[in-house]
């Protein structure tokens, strides 16, 4: 039996791009959503569309882009106004998602592109209104133990492992040892070793595959960050989803081990996992083959590779 619960959480997406510039960005989502534009002078350069639902959609800047366009067909240097960081509003997967999905490719055909020569990423923030203390530290241990498994099939880039670190051993085994029970509690344990004030909003904290610092100090969400920069929908599709699912197993499951498993073949190692997180049935078919496509090893078959 499928089960699709693990859909039904909010979530907001960042997606980080060159190409265009925000305007032209700004212009395009404008159209799709049938909504009004308007530009800030804030520090981010802001172009924000305003949809007749009266959600939010903007354009910023990000200097950790590196911007280019096309001239003739060919890649050249850009300027900052071709840093491009797209921020949804709060969205759902089954209502938003074909909306989002059609926005991303009608970006891309206008130029829009997202490479791993351009340093960037997407960022996933989950609701953190639903998660305890005993989710939060399940999350922690999700991430942890598959850490591996995770980095080699999303094939994180190593400019970006600098904004994307892998869940810190040290971190995981206090937070194990200690079984806080109180927010504050994982609060102080994440930001143990750190000299920054807690309030920063580019705490050094927040460049880990998991983020706690958007959930502590900025805005209640659980970020996930070990996405590489892309403007193709299916693969943006499977990002979230995947998402969602390991938000899902982390607010459902009593408990999760922090134990990374033995990995004799990887592939079938992200299936059977994946099965086990709800990718079930044709609707994931997609999902489940971008998940695996660059892992070694058989899906069919756990102890011989495929013939």
């Amino acid at each position: 039996m499928e089960n699709k619960n693990f859909l039904a959480a909010k979530f907001g997406i960042e997606v980080e791009f060159t190409g265009i510039t925000r305007r032209k960005a700004a212009e395009i989502a404008a159209r799709h959503l049938g909504g009004t534009i308007a530009e800030t002078r804030d520090s981010y350069n802001t172009c924000k569309v305003t949809a007749p639902d009266g959600r939010t959609w903007k354009f910023v800047y990000d200097g950790s882009i590196y911007t280019q366009k096309k001239v003739n067909g060919e890649k050249v240097l850009a300027g900052k106004e071709y840093s491009v960081e797209l921020v949804s509003p709060i969205l759902t997967y089954e209502k938003d998602m074909v909306t989002l999905q059609e926005l991303i490719r009608k970006l891309r055909k206008a130029g829009a592109f997202s490479e791993k020569q351009n340093c960037t990423g997407i960022h996933i923030h989950l609701n953190g209104a639903d998660h305890t203390p005993r989710s939060v530290r399940n999350f922690v241990n999700i991430i942890y133990s598959r850490n591996d498994l995770l980095y080699e099939s999303l094939e994180i880039e190593p400019n970006r492992m600098h904004y994307c670190k892998k869940m810190d051993q040290d971190l995981v085994e206090r937070m194990n040892r200690k079984k806080p029970t109180t927010f504050k509690q994982i609060e102080d344990i994440w930001y143990q070793g750190y000299n920054d004030n807690r309030a920063r909003h580019y705490h050094k904290s927040r460049y880990h595959f998991l983020n706690l610092h958007s959930f502590f100090n900025g805005c209640g969400t659980v970020e996930l960050r070990g996405f590489n920069g892309t403007l193709h929908a299916g693969k943006i599709r499977t990002y979230i989803a995947l998402a969602l699912a390991m938000n899902h197993q982390a607010l459902t499951q009593k408990s999760a081990s922090s134990k990374k498993p033995q990995v004799e073949n990887p592939k079938f190692s992200m299936r059977t996992w994946l099965n086990r997180i709800g990718f079930i049935g044709d609707e994931f078919k997609n999902c489940r083959e971008h998940l695996c496509k660059h892992l070694n090893g058989s899906a069919a078959w756990r102890f011989r590779r495929a013939a």
